[in-house]
């Protein structure tokens, strides 16, 4: 019978299989942690007298309470509380006492989990990977099986390498035609949420195919997957192919030239037969796709860039409405624009950063904004200062900060202030999600820092048509 990718990476991975009565045990090829979602998985093991059962497939780093702002002139880092302090420094002792590697604060390799998995070669085709974060999907993006799990969950990878899980529906999205100048996999990521809706995924596992995607770049395919999640899908995938491989080869974790053959060989493999079955299949046209945005507060009431604000006919948007400070019918380019926020797991790496620089490069921020940039990963930040895009962020009035998951969530005392209107390239625009009372409009890097120049919600595409 042919097969999706999913279930091929699904039968692979099955210790036991599901029943009426219990789940399926999956096993776990790869597993990250951080340090929020980590501290109390490691009790559990601690006061049941038990080891990590693979501390050479779990690999953790420090991402979500690091300060992005560099240490004071004693050297201290200017942490948000105690607690969050204490939350990196209990995640260095767990890993040191159960030989876990750590990408600590000086290593080169720290960074967001779901940037340096993918930068570092650990995530590859065909491995189950899991993390204490939603966002996990991301990995998907190079034809492995990635989901978040929970807390409980995370101390039974970390106890026995594998995970309960019943088997999700599958769903293809189709994504036809070529991407027009001025949209991006952000706005294709925009564009599905808001066609199946929040929930529109439960229960299913994601499959993203068509012309589109095929031409993404591997970090557009991240950028894809990580949004998943969003739709409410359990996860999301491309198949591997010849920009996986080549994005792949020579990375730190990836298989050595001796091996290379073997292993591309087998994950050509990975890829759904001609005639396999889905449980559900979406097609969208992106011919015509335009920069998006988000105007309430759910990632699916996304809409383009230049249209006007919509009227808000059930309570629902209504209530949408008056908590965003949007006026039906009124253009976008209205709303005036507080902060920006250029980063997180979804939108931090090198080439989100030269969309935004391209944008702000001979331009300034507009007085009255505070623009934030805050690449993904150590290597990205070192990648982007060598082609000095930190020089034009700066000129332009942004801000330049250390690596880390920032005002996408706010955890290390990144936040916008009650009322503020955020342009943001993270993936939740929930209320509160960057600060209490704050309003967060989801965009790409490239509307992220035209608004910052414009001062309020605007379409890149009148930037790039600019001479400087």
């Amino acid at each position: 019978m042919p097969k999706t990718l999913f279930d091929k990476l699904w039968e692979q991975h099955v210790v036991e299989p599901e029943t009426e009565e219990a789940p399926a045990v999956l096993y776990i090829d790869l597993h990250l942690i951080h340090e929020v979602t980590s501290p109390q998985a490691f009790t559990v093991l601690k006061e049941r007298g038990l080891n990590v059962r693979r501390p050479d497939l779990t690999i953790g780093t420090l991402d979500h309470s690091t300060p992005t702002l560099p240490p004071d002139q004693n050297g201290k880092l200017p942490y948000i509380s105690a607690q969050a302090e204490k939350q990196v420094h209990t995640l260095i002792e767990n890993c040191a006492a159960h030989d876990v590697e750590l990408f600590g604060l000086d290593d080169p390799r720290r960074g967001i989990v779901h940037v340096i998995g993918p930068e570092l070669g650990l995530t590859q085709p065909g491995k189950t990977i899991v993390c204490g974060d939603s966002h996990t999907s991301t990995h998907g993006a190079f034809g492995a099986l990635a989901f978040g799990i929970g807390t409980t969950e995370v101390g039974h990878v970390l106890a026995t390498q594998c995970v309960l899980q019943r088997k999700p529906k599958t769903m293809r999205i189709q994504f036809d035609g070529v991407l027009p100048k001025g949209s991006s996999a952000k706005d294709m990521a925009l564009a599905f949420i808001a066609h199946i809706g929040a929930d529109g995924g439960q229960g299913y596992a994601i499959e993203f195919a068509g012309e589109a995607v095929r031409t993404l770049s591997m970090e557009g395919r991240m950028t894809l997957c990580n949004m998943s999640i969003e739709a409410g899908a359990r996860s999301g995938m491309v198949a591997p192919d010849e920009t996986t491989f080549s994005w792949l080869r020579g990375r730190d974790y990836a298989p050595n030239d001796n091996d290379w053959e073997a292993a591309v060989a087998d994950w050509r493999s990975l890829c759904t037969d001609d005639g396999a079955v889905f449980d559900s299949e979406v097609q969208i046209d992106v011919s015509d796709l335009r920069p998006m945005i988000t105007f309430g507060v759910s990632p699916d009431a996304a809409i383009s860039v230049d249209s006007p604000m919509p009227m808000g006919e059930d309570e629902a948007a209504r209530l949408a409405n008056e908590y965003m400070q949007f006026e039906g019918g009124q253009p976008f380019t209205t709303a005036r624009v507080d902060r920006v926020f250029i980063g997180s797991c979804t939108n931090s790496r090198l080439s989100d950063l030269r969309e935004a620089a391209n944008i702000m490069r001979g331009r300034r921020v507009r007085d009255g904004v505070t623009a934030l940039v805050v690449p993904g990963s150590e290597a990205v930040r070192k990648a982007a200062e060598a082609e000095n895009l930190h020089e034009i962020f700066l000129a332009a009035g942004a801000q330049w900060r250390l690596p880390g998951c920032s005002m996408c969530i706010g955890m290390n005392g990144d936040q916008g202030q009650p009322g503020e209107l955020v342009i943001s390239t993270s993936n939740r625009n929930f209320k509160g999600r960057q600060g209490k009372g704050v309003r967060t409009v989801l965009a790409s890097p490239a509307t992220a820092a035209a608004s910052a120049v414009a001062g309020h919600i605007a379409d890149p595409r009148q930037f790039m048509d600019q001479e400087v």
